[in-house]
């Protein structure tokens, strides 16, 4: 491992900006992102890139953001807790069946997905009427929720229930995978709901208040932050800890509905879960770097400390990894999430046709209408690329390839 792995900018005023984007590309929008974040004046050694970096909310996707005495909801943003989770099955690709649809049909009908809305209509992404062991789930975080809602009852009436253990819209997805040795994974992504971005949302404006209220002056709006030892950090800090604890949960619910419908339709008993990664990757969290104990947001990045284990996607038509982190420090032990956006949702739509995303994805069984375009693999960066920029933070484990495919 060298110092020349990652590309190093000075930031006047503020502190340097190490990013491991060599070989892939990177807005200038982002790049002035990450400069203004490397200003704010608790910012501990500097920020880190990871090479799936885009431009985002605040915080640029793809970014770590290591503070002290501080923390930043925007940087969090309000997906909080979104992550990945992986299952390896005892199954083989000669066990599915010859034709995918059954099986994709079967994922949809056990977890709700996408998001309708109309007067008096159920959300199709909640639960009309939630299953028994998702209200069991439930119990096991309502206590603290009850206690975040007593301080601020504005959350207290938002999708919690009958959003545990279901999927979401835009980038979230649930695929049945195939690795180096045709073995079959299950792999989700999805994050904490209606009820975290309830969360984000109602803090991110509050630290903005604060500012206003406080006067003081930021390089970007979305860079406001509450100050360690006031009530908001205090606060803050709890919600968005049981907010990363309730996506956890909506995984692990999630995981076990879909394996539960594939036990219907795959005529083969198998096991499942032989090896299991759930990992965060929008969350902040209390760690130890460079013996200084600080908080560590991943904004878009997944922890990558020596010997474990994460995950990062590809597009609907691209390779995933399984990795294990090989607990790079000038990283913070971080890695990317996934291959990152190279289009805006709008500018896939104007500069993708349907063709295009119909011949992207040959021999998925998933989604091939215009509904999706806005995710479609050209509108994100080369996985292969992405992967190669970051050799000296992971090593790679398991290379996936999904043959089915749900989003919302």
């Amino acid at each position: 491992m060298t110092a020349t792995a990652y590309e190093y900018t000075d930031v006047p005023g503020g502190v340097p900006i190490k990013a491991w984007t060599r070989g892939v590309p990177v807005e200038d929008g982002a790049r002035a992102q990450l400069t203004r974040a490397a200003q704010m004046p608790f910012i501990f050694k500097h920020v880190a890139a990871m090479p799936d970096v885009h431009i985002g909310i605040g915080a640029t996707v793809g970014s770590v953001i290591p503070t002290k005495g501080a923390v930043i909801p925007a940087a969090v943003g309000v997906d909080i807790g979104c992550g990945m989770m992986a299952a390896r099955t005892s199954l083989m690709a000669s066990d599915l069946p010859d034709h995918l649809q059954g099986v994709r049909s079967a994922i949809e009908q056990a977890v709700p997905h996408g998001r309708s809305v109309g007067r008096g209509k159920r959300d199709n992404g909640s639960w009309g009427s939630p299953p028994p062991a998702i209200v069991s789930a439930w119990a096991t975080l309502v206590q603290r929720f009850d206690r975040i809602c007593e301080k601020h009852p504005r959350l207290k009436n938002t999708n919690n229930l009958v959003h545990l253990g279901t999927l979401g819209t835009g980038n979230h997805f649930i695929e049945l995978c195939l690795d180096e040795e045709a073995r079959v994974w299950v792999m989700l992504h999805s994050g904490s709901r209606g009820v975290g971005n309830a969360i984000g949302t109602f803090f991110i404006e509050l630290a903005k208040q604060d500012m206003r209220k406080w006067h003081l002056n930021l390089p970007d709006e979305d860079l406001a932050y509450f100050p360690e030892g006031t009530d908001h950090f205090d606060d803050y800090v709890e919600a968005v800890g049981w907010a990363q604890d309730y996506a956890a949960l909506n995984r692990r619910m999630m995981m076990t509905n879909v394996i539960a419908a594939l036990r219907k339709v795959i005529a083969k008993p198998f096991e499942a879960e032989l090896e299991a990664v759930n990992c965060h990757h929008n969350y902040v969290t209390r760690e130890n770097h460079f013996g200084e104990n600080v908080l560590v947001t991943r904004k878009g990045a997944v922890r990558a400390a020596k010997g474990v284990m994460g995950i990062i996607p590809g597009s609907m038509g691209a390779k995933s990894f399984i990795v294990r982190g090989l607990g790079n420090p000038d990283s913070f032990d971080s890695c990317s999430h996934g291959a990152g956006r190279v289009m805006s949702r709008t500018a896939a739509k104007k500069l993708v046709t349907l063709d295009e995303h119909i011949a992207d994805t040959a021999g998925v069984e998933c989604r091939k209408d215009e509904g999706v375009i806005d995710e479609t693999p050209k509108a994100y960066k080369p996985i292969e690329a992405v992967m190669a920029a970051q050799v000296d933070l992971v090593e790679i484990v398991h290379t996936l390839k999904q043959v089915v495919c749900v989003k919302g």
